[in-house]
């Protein structure tokens, strides 16, 4: 084995400019046109309109982007770009993490394009807390490098500081950081808690989170209620066994570089002082697994693996280790790949992949949360309908000449951010009891019509309930399309109001907040 020399930092610039382009293109060419945005996108959006330190469904970071996004112009191409840049930009410090560790060209060559055609590819297709989320866990192992190596204090300020924007992102790298603390005891670097400046830097990002953490107090911790719903009602169906295969699944292109970070780390003597990123991992995977979490939730853990493994593959001096087994690796991790981006990416039409779908039915990919086989993968049915339920919407309210008093009511934050972003009437703000929307009903403003667009698939004999309430009441739409998720979706028009719907919205809202 052998020490190499570090990499000269413009010598290679050309090899990540290269990585960053085809990262961007794949981003957009790996979608097919007839797919819209995903349900959880149009949340995210919307939240650029009502800006706050806090959501039910998400810290505030997200929205921040979502209204740069509506500066510029709010169009597909930028709600794409963002979450390809925080793709980027993990490629970028997993570089610069190879860099550190005076990995040269191979090392370079080898980490990036695992990240690239790793499962974060997939990640980054849609506009969602999940890539910044990674990227901050990826900045913060960083800062972490950087501080062992140079033992500089400014580098722990940096990681309180990607910590603190990643809990603005996503809370999910508190868990990070409960892995990092007893690796922290168990190696030599639990000096650093004798150590002012690490104290001063955990002062830093309480500052930074504080206006979220205050939001919370005021909105009695509606996160804590949504992630004892979450353990309810989904995590409890999470089987231990399942999230470390889909580990294994995630990066089995790169899984001979992740083993080797595992075995450097052991038997390479420059990566004994690295070692609390193994035990970081060890014990971050065992949280995850004893809380049944999602196995998406620990993607942020591997970046820096592969950043190790990659740097500890180069070192290897086997004979015709470089002339032959060093382009088989990389051809390996590259093809490898190819079959489960095929699969994990809507590349084709929804009625071509409803006609080649007996891999994903033999994957158990067709099987929903309901248990049923259905036409698609529940993702891929999950960004279909949307732009044509927004047409049948605006159909609708076209032709309502009372337009200011009318309410469009959804089941879902799906539908109400969907009608919100491909809608033509941007004063008509469709709302729903769901998710963020639950707090911007409008509620300000008398309502006499409400056009109500409602998860079913039964006739007009199913509006009992509101009939006593309104002079009309009439079925005027329908989702269609059979590879939908929102299959069946109705869209009803209730005129002419004869109660006080303004009253039986909010008590409606007040009882479901209380829950």
């Amino acid at each position: 084995m052998r020490t190499n020399n570090p990499a000269p930092a413009k010598k290679y610039i050309w090899v990540l400019i290269a990585f960053i382009v085809v990262k961007f293109l794949l981003q957009y060419v790996l979608i097919h046109p007839e797919f819209d945005l995903q349900r959880d996108e149009y949340l995210h959006l919307d939240q650029a309109d009502h800006l706050a330190w806090g959501y039910i469904s998400v810290p505030p970071f997200t929205s921040w982007i979502s209204y740069i996004i509506r500066l510029l112009g709010n169009g597909v191409f930028w709600v794409k770009f963002f979450p390809a840049l925080f793709g980027a930009l993990t490629m970028l410090v997993v570089w610069k993490i190879i860099e550190e560790l005076k990995g040269s060209l191979f090392a370079l060559l080898l980490g990036s394009l695992a990240i690239l055609v790793s499962v974060i590819l997939r990640i980054n297709i849609l506009f969602q807390p999940n890539s910044l989320d990674i990227f901050f866990w990826t900045l913060l192992y960083y800062a972490i490098v950087k501080y062992i190596s140079t033992q500089n204090g400014k580098w722990l300020y940096a990681a309180a500081t990607a910590f603190a924007f990643g809990f603005l992102s996503k809370y999910n790298i508190v868990f990070l950081v409960i892995g990092l603390l007893p690796a922290l005891l168990l190696t030599e670097h639990r000096k650093v808690f004798a150590q002012k400046q690490f104290y001063f830097s955990f002062g830093l990002a309480f500052i930074i989170i504080l206006p979220n953490l205050i939001w919370q107090y005021a909105n009695n911790f509606p996160t804590v209620s949504q992630l004892k719903e979450l353990a309810e009602t989904q995590l409890v169906n999470v089987k231990r066994l399942d999230f470390l295969k889909e580990q294994f699944l995630y990066f089995v292109s790169s899984a001979i570089i992740i083993v080797a970070a595992f075995i450097g780390f052991i038997f390479y003597p420059p990566f004994k002082k690295y070692r609390i990123f193994l035990g970081c991992y060890l014990f971050t995977i065992a949280l995850f697994t004893f809380m049944k979490a999602k196995a998406y939730y620990a993607i942020g853990l591997y970046p820096v693996l592969i950043a190790f493994g990659s740097v500890y593959l180069e070192t290897l001096t086997v004979a015709g280790y470089k002339k032959y087994f060093r382009p088989v690796l990389m051809a390996s991790v590259a093809g490898l790949a190819v079959p489960l981006i095929l699969i994990a990416f809507p590349i084709q039409s929804p009625s071509e992949i409803h006609k080649n779908n007996k891999l994903y039915k033999a994957l158990g990919m067709l099987r929903w949360e309901d248990g049923k086989e259905h036409n698609l993968p529940q993702d891929f049915a999950d960004m279909i309908g949307w732009s044509d339920l927004a047409k049948q919407v605006d159909s609708v309210y076209k032709n309502i000449d009372d337009k200011a008093h009318t309410l469009v009511l959804c089941d879902n934050y799906g539908q109400a951010g969907a009608i919100n972003y491909y809608s033509s009437f941007k004063n008509m703000n469709a709302v729903s009891f769901n998710a963020d929307y639950i707090n911007w009903l409008p509620l300000e403003k008398e309502i006499r019509n409400v056009i109500q667009v409602k998860e079913m698939n039964e006739d007009d004999s199913a509006r009992t309930r509101e009939r006593p309430l309104f002079d009309s009441v009439l079925s005027v739409g329908r989702n269609n399309n059979p590879y939908s998720r929102e299959y069946g979706t109705r869209i009803f028009l209730l005129k002419g109001a004869k109660a006080d719907i303004n009253k039986r919205i909010a008590n409606e809202r007040d009882r479901r907040l209380r829950r």
